[in-house]
């Protein structure tokens, strides 16, 4: 099978993600099935897609004819075995539990067609492990979009130990198709590229809040001018429970150097997660916080920050999970804010600079993931 044999995509999930993905489908041309095991979520879903398409008519991005032809190639479904008895490739979109996405794996592998690729939208699930539950292990590919889908340009697409290099071509190109950034994850590894490279800055944060300095607000002070969303302000605004459950996964699977601190825990266990609930490093009772600038620390800034993404990323390298350091300067730019990546950054910086900033961090918590990797020393890296 080639990009150009798939005609009919069935997304298995209309929650935020799936129906985001769904969108970006129908723009891209497909007919898409949308399907959740309630009508409810189903009409959930529909919704979502009707209102994104209501924006982008008013803003003059899709044309009355567009916006009519892309909802006539939707079908809303609850019964899975029809949703995808003649889809050529499926995307899964269910919450991150390993054992019920293997669950409906196992399905999909049932009733979908032969030639069918399997596609998990995971933000951090072994796709090895997933495509376990199949009979078809070289057609599953991890397929990672980034929330909002519809806005966020960059899709992770991830081999698993058994998928082929066909139905790795064949998720990159729908994804260029849809007007992503594909960018190819030839490792199957915890977090894979933008989970993988973020999560150290989350650990620091944690180490921070147990050294009980500097406090939030004074390390987000430093940060503000150069930042729109600072680090403790964004743990809260996604939510600390979040943060805590990324860190928890990737000390089981990675290393325990990832294990949240007791301090972060604290705000766990007070119930106090940030926005949602009102409060968590800051008040939000009154709307977004305001930090006050003349609490900036001197102890750290952003430098300390690009250290650790810049070390993550040579162990991106070294790993094997890419072997191109632009696709992974690609992946960094078009998964957040940042207008360039790790790579980029550390070449304008100074890698000498940088080496410094990471041993002072790891001179202060001496964890094993603080450690400057042997390509981070030797500071040589070129985009």
């Amino acid at each position: 099978m080639k990009s150009e044999d798939v005609k009919k995509i069935a997304m298995v999930g209309a929650g935020d993600m799936g129906h985001g993905i769904a969108a970006c489908c129908l723009l891209g041309g497909y007919s898409v099935v949308l399907r959740d095991i309630d009508q409810k979520f189903v009409d959930k879903g529909m919704a979502g897609i009707k209102a994104s398409f209501d924006k982008f008519k008013e803003k003059g991005k899709l044309t009355p004819e567009a916006y009519a032809d892309a909802l006539a190639r939707l079908t809303p479904m609850v019964d899975l075995q029809t949703a995808v008895k003649d889809a050529d490739f499926v995307i899964e979109a269910v919450p991150e539990k390993l054992e019920l996405k293997k669950s409906v794996f196992a399905d999909l592998d049932k009733f979908s067609p032969r030639h069918a690729i399997l596609a998990s939208n995971t933000s951090n699930i072994s796709i090895t492990e997933i495509a376990s539950a199949t009979s078809r292990p070289d057609k599953v590919i991890g397929y990672h979009f980034f929330n909002p889908a519809i806005l966020m340009k960059l899709v992770e697409v991830i081999k698993g130990n058994k998928s082929s290099d066909e139905s790795i071509a064949i998720g990159y190109e729908i994804a260029k198709k849809i007007k992503k950034v594909p960018v190819i994850v030839k490792k199957d590894s915890p977090g894979f590229i933008y989970n993988r490279v973020n999560q150290t800055s989350g650990v620091f944060l944690s180490k921070i809040l147990e050294a009980g300095h500097p406090t939030p607000e004074e390390f987000d002070a430093a940060l503000k001018p150069v930042m729109p969303m600072t680090p403790f302000e964004l743990t809260d605004y996604v939510g600390i429970d979040i943060a805590v459950h990324g860190l928890e996964y990737f000390a089981k699977v990675l290393s325990a150097d990832y294990k949240p601190s007791d301090a972060l825990m604290a705000y766990l266990k007070s119930g106090n997660l940030g926005k949602k609930t009102g409060k968590g490093f800051y008040d939000w009772s009154q709307g977004r916080p305001k930090i006050d600038l003349s609490k900036a620390t001197k102890e750290y800034d952003l430098n300390h920050l690009v250290a650790l993404q810049v070390n993550e990323a040579t162990k991106i390298l070294e790993e094997g999970i890419a072997d191109d350091p632009k696709e992974v300067d690609l992946a960094m730019a078009n998964g957040g804010g940042s207008p360039f990546g790790p790579f980029v950054l550390a070449q304008s910086i100074g890698y000498e600079v940088l080496l410094a900033k990471l041993e002072d961090i790891h001179n202060k918590f001496p964890l094993d993931i603080f450690k400057p990797t042997k390509t981070m020393a030797a500071g040589n890296i070129k985009v």
